[in-house]
């Protein structure tokens, strides 16, 4: 089955994050099982000259981005190239998954799917919801509703967000709806890291992240146990030097190491020399990063409100914490010898048994086969 996977953005560094990564994850596992799965996008950050044809692993087709709207960010990114061909790209696949926001590439390449008649699977990532925002509600009246009603499946990763996405279309109704949850890859349980304590911070160093609750912890955590490390990962897209600032106000900058942006194989050996993984973030919809952690068996700490948040409480696999101020605690009591053990396989099971990628390509191949079954 030829499937093309359709997001904004990708760039070296991996500075859009979630959805990106999880179009690679599952266009590789679709790979594996014979199938035939790229993934369009644009490209930023590159070196010049001929964008690359595939990226760890999987074929890609890359257009260098134009960044028409600055203001906008990545909302406002964009290229013309890829415009063009995208008619006969749709029209050639057997369905096309579009990971959907409101933006310049995955909206109009989504309504070209309708178009061309070409089965239309949106994935949303909490990333459609109700807004106040005029410009928002804007490219919702010029597509998003269109395409949400008239998809042939959407996808969602919780009830909050199945809820959200439906509220944005009311009182139309929505396309038929599916849970997909993030996946990925299953991983060998690590043992415990050697030495002294290592607390990681692996995403984007952005505002919406809050890595600075990340380093408001480190007084607290350093006063019980003054020889921890701290390790916050990651592409800087905003918050950087602010959380440095931070850090150097706290008097916590020397105990805090910043290796930047970091690639596949890196982001699991960090996560494997890790004790304890932190994601202060209060809107993240399904971290992939908190699911990477804990495939490895790294017992993480999360916010109440997340994706995520009930299933590390239901299994044991961390903390889930109500506000930043009880991070520091939290980290404290995984570093304990017997919490830390518990966690740790709790973590790993949980992903195991609920969160590979091969669970997610087995749902993800009967919702294709149902749409096309439908169309037929």
């Amino acid at each position: 089955m030829r499937v093309m996977h359709v997001v904004t953005l990708h760039t070296p560094t991996h500075a859009f994050g979630g959805p990106t990564r999880v179009a690679f994850h599952l266009c590789r596992g679709l790979n594996a099982r014979g199938g035939r799965a790229v993934l369009l996008a644009l490209g930023d950050g590159f070196p010049p000259g001929p964008l690359p044809r595939e990226v760890d692993g999987v074929p890609v087709r890359l257009f260098q981005a134009r960044h028409v709207l600055p203001r906008f960010e990545v909302s406002g990114i964009t290229s013309p190239g890829m415009l063009a061909r995208a008619w006969s790209a749709v029209r050639s696949a057997d369905v096309v998954h579009v990971h959907l926001m409101r933006d310049l590439i995955t909206l109009p390449v989504a309504l070209l799917a309708l178009r061309a008649g070409t089965p239309l699977v949106l994935q949303t990532h909490g990333m459609i919801d109700p807004t106040e925002k005029r410009v928002a509600r804007l490219v919702d009246a010029l597509g998003v509703r269109r395409v949400l009603h008239r998809a042939d499946a959407v996808l969602h990763l919780t009830e909050r967000e199945r809820h959200e996405t439906a509220a944005v279309l009311a009182p139309r109704p929505i396309a038929p709806q599916h849970r997909l949850v993030n996946g990925v890859p299953a991983q060998e349980r690590r043992p415990r890291p050697p030495g002294p304590p290592t607390v990681l911070y692996l995403a984007r160093v952005q505002a919406g992240k809050r890595p600075e609750d990340f380093v408001r912890a480190m007084p607290e955590i350093l006063a019980a146990r003054p020889d921890t490390r701290f390790v916050l990962a990651g592409p800087d897209t905003g918050a950087l030097a602010g959380t440095l600032a931070l850090a150097d106000r706290l008097g916590v900058r020397g105990a805090l190491h910043h290796p930047g942006a970091l690639d596949g194989p890196a982001v699991l050996e960090a996560l494997r020399g890790a004790d304890v993984f932190v994601l202060p973030s209060s809107q993240d919809a399904f971290s992939v990063s908190v699911l990477e952690a804990m495939s490895v068996g790294t017992p993480v700490v999360v916010r109440e409100g997340t994706g995520l948040a009930p299933d590390v409480a239901r299994a044991g696999a961390g903390r889930v914490v109500p506000r930043p101020e009880a991070i520091g605690r939290a980290v404290l009591d995984l570093l304990e010898p017997a919490a830390q053990e518990a966690a740790s396989h709790a973590a790993w099971r949980l992903v195991r048994d609920e969160f590979t990628l091969d669970a997610v390509i087995d749902t993800l191949q009967d919702i294709y086969a149902r749409v096309r079954a439908a169309r037929t």
